[in-house]
């Protein structure tokens, strides 16, 4: 679904990706781990075009997202992304945060825009709090809101940047809830998270990431049970 190929970016001079890449099929549950500062979210913005890399290739069900031809606003629908920051609409109700995407860029009616948000609040327990505000909602509250907004779009894959890392502790739970519901049902997902129990239980494929390159990557069961790589069983043993 998504081939990545020797994807470069540097900042500054300093380059953060070296030559990354990765395959994605439909329906896999890609968790990406490592060290702050390993490029992790850089590559993860990098896959929907958040971050323009510099040199590599990007093939999203075989259309070319660095090719300047693509048209990018087209192809990112097929994506949605949730932030460490929750980044609702601090004006907007719930229920109008989470339908102003659909029914701006993709055109669907207000009745039936509205009637989607609600039957996915209802999935994660918020129904009642449709004519909230941000303001009204705990971290997870607002991070499951995130999670929805996202689902009203349809997309093919989601792409997670470390979504419970702005919670606190006892919120973390509900929200990695709605996540393993996701992969469950077969959702295509890329996960950048330190969340090392959701990689292990959730993750089809766990990737281990430091000073901007893959270093290892295999099934949950083989990484952690037998990591190969000197920088990997040295990250293990101090996360686990």
């Amino acid at each position: 679904m998504i081939s990545v190929k020797n994807l470069r970016k540097s900042f500054h001079g300093t380059e953060v990706l070296k030559g990354i890449s990765a395959e994605i099929q439909r329906g896999d549950v890609v968790c990406i781990i490592g060290p702050s500062g390993s490029g992790k979210s850089t590559f993860l913005r990098c896959l929907n075009r958040l971050e323009t890399p510099d040199s590599g290739e990007i093939l999203l069900d075989g259309v070319d997202l660095m090719d300047r031809h693509t048209d990018l606003d087209r192809q990112r629908r097929k994506m949605g992304m949730v932030f460490q920051q929750f980044n609702l609409f601090p004006h907007m109700t719930i229920l109008k945060n989470l339908t102003v995407s659909p029914m701006m860029l993709k055109k669907i009616p207000q009745k039936e825009a509205e009637a989607k948000a609600i039957q996915l609040l209802e999935r994660v327990g918020l129904a009642d709090r449709a004519g909230d505000y941000p303001a009204q909602l705990s971290g997870g509250q607002k991070q499951r809101v995130a999670i929805v907004r996202a689902l009203c779009m349809e997309p093919e894959v989601m792409l997670f940047d470390e979504p419970t890392s702005a919670l606190d502790p006892e919120m973390v739970g509900e929200v990695l809830e709605v996540m393993k519901e996701l992969a469950h049902e077969g959702m295509t997902m890329v996960v950048v998270t330190h969340e090392m129990g959701f990689a292990r239980e959730v993750g089809s494929r766990v990737v281990f990431m430091d000073q901007g390159k893959i270093l290892e990557q295999n099934t949950p069961e083989a990484l952690f049970s037998n990591p190969q790589h000197p920088r990997l069983q040295d990250f293990l043993s101090k996360v686990l």
